[in-house]
């Protein structure tokens, strides 16, 4: 392998949008993200509805579903 072209690996902290945060890896130092395993659905076993810009409200206007 060639030497220093490697991109410099440090210390990053991640914080998600539900509070959790945990240390990790990466090229930046900070992250901030919106969905971790401590709130997404697959891992908590409950749903919830993540809605971005009011697509599911303007889904149920369209098709006039209550």
């Amino acid at each position: 392998m060639k030497k220093d072209i490697h991109p410099q690996l440090v210390d990053c902290k991640v914080t998600c949008s539900c509070g959790n945060t945990f240390v990790t890896k990466s090229l930046k130092p900070e992250l901030e993200i919106d969905i971790c395993n401590e709130c997404h659905p697959f891992f908590t076993g409950s749903e919830r509805m993540v809605d971005t810009a009011g697509r599911i409200e303007k889904f149920k206007k369209r098709y006039q579903i209550d």
